[in-house]
C-alpha cells in the first residue's frame, strides 16, 4: 500500500506498509528518512554512559529490585524524566535548527514496540521538553527521522485503520495521514504461497485470501488478525493445506486464533478464542476437514 502525506512545508514523503517479520509492519521508502532500530531487547550488565546534551546530561539507571515492573529510570541533572522496565538511547538528531535527544521505553511485553521518547530544549528556553507520540501500553509506532521532522508509523492490520503521525518542534505533533491495510492488488488463489518463515497472517497479503476471509468473519475480522500477529512459521498438513495459530501482543488471553488456508479448494477455516469468549469457528467444525481440525486441537486454543 502507497500513502502520500500531506505537504505541510516539510516535503511530500511517500510510505508503503507490506508484511514483515511476523506482523504487517509498514516501511518507509522515502529519500532522507530511515527507520530508526527498535533499543536494546536485554538489560545491560553494565550501567549505559552518560549522554550529554544541551548543557546538561541524560542518566539511565536501572534499579537492584529486579521484580519491579518499571525497574529503569532516566534522569536529566538529576531530575527524573521517564521510567519503564527499560530505557534506551537512540540518538542526537537536528531536527531543523533545534537538537533532540531519542530515547526508547519498553515494558518488556511479547510483541510491543519500544516506544519513543523525544526531548529537546526549543530556542532560548532553559527548560527541557518532551513528547511522546505512541500512548499504548504496548508500543504500536516505529520512528522515522528526516531533516525537518520525526515520523511515527504505526503496525498495520486488516480492518484496523491508524494514523500516521510526523513531530516538528515548531508545531508538536501532528497527524500526517490515515492509512489501512490493503493486499497485494490481483493476487489470486492460484499463486498462494507462505515461503520462509512467513506465518499465517501473511495469508491477509493475497488479496483473494483476503476477500475471502473478510466474507466469511464480517466485522471478526479486525479480532481475528490481531490474534494472529504473534506467531510461528506457518506449517502444512498432508495435503497441502496451509495453518498456523497465534495470540495478540502483550495480552494473549485477549485473542488466540488458528487459521487454514486451502488454496487448491480455495476456503478457508478459522477458529478464536479468548477468555471472555467461547471457542468460535468459521464454518462450523462439521464443514472442516479432518486433518484440519487435528491441527485445530493441536493448537490447544481453548487450553491456553
Amino acid at each position: 500500500m502507497i500513502v502520500c502525506l500531506r505537504d505541510d512545508g516539510i516535503g511530500m514523503i511517500a510510505a508503503a506498509t507490506m508484511g514483515a517479520a511476523m506482523r504487517l509492519f509498514p516501511r518507509l521508502l522515502s529519500a532522507g528518512l530511515f527507520l530508526v532500530g527498535a533499543g536494546g531487547l536485554a538489560f545491560a550488565e553494565q550501567q549505559p554512559a552518560p549522554v550529554p546534551f544541551a548543557g546538561g546530561t541524560f542518566t539511565i539507571t536501572t534499579g537492584n529490585d529486579e521484580e519491579a515492573e518499571k525497574n529503569t529510570v532516566l534522569t536529566y541533572e538529576g531530575k527524573e524524566i521517564a521510567r519503564d522496565a527499560y530505557v534506551s538511547f537512540n540518538r542526537i538528531a537536528k531536527i531543523g535548527d533545534i537538537d533532540v535527544a531519542l530515547f526508547y521505553l519498553g515494558n518488556g511485553g511479547v510483541g510491543c514496540e519500544d516506544k519513543p521518547l523525544i526531548l529537546w530544549k526549543p530556542q532560548g528556553a532553559t527548560e527541557l521538553q518532551s513528547a511522546m507520540a505512541d500512548k499504548d501500553e504496548c508500543g504500536q509506532l516505529s520512528m522515522a527521522v528526516g531533516d525537518y521532522a520525526i515520523y511515527f508509523i504505526p503496525s498495520i492490520m486488516p480492518d484496523d485503520p491508524k494514523n500516521l503521525l510526523f513531530w516538528t518542534p515548531e508545531d508538536g505533533l501532528r497527524t500526517g495521514a490515515r492509512i489501512s491495510f490493503i493486499p497485494e492488488p490481483g493476487t489470486s488463489w492460484d499463486d498462494f504461497e507462505l515461503s520462509g518463515d512467513r506465518g499465517i497472517i501473511h495469508a491477509f497479503n493475497n488479496e483473494a485470501v483476503y476477500r475471502a476471509a473478510e466474507k466469511l468473519l464480517g466485522d471478526q475480522l479486525r479480532d481475528v488478525a490481531d490474534s494472529l500477529a504473534i506467531t510461528t512459521k506457518a506449517q502444512k498438513t498432508r495435503s497441502g493445506i496451509f495453518y498456523g495459530d497465534g495470540n495478540k501482543p502483550h495480552l494473549s488471553s485477549m485473542g488466540r486464533a488458528f487459521m487454514a488456508v486451502d488454496a487448491k479448494n480455495r476456503k478457508l477455516y478459522i477458529a478464536w478464542k479468548s477468555d471472555e469468549s467461547e471457542l468460535r469457528t468459521w464454518p462450523t467444525l462439521k464443514d472442516w476437514p479432518q486433518e484440519v481440525e487435528e491441527e485445530l486441537e493441536k493448537a490447544g486454543l481453548e487450553n491456553q
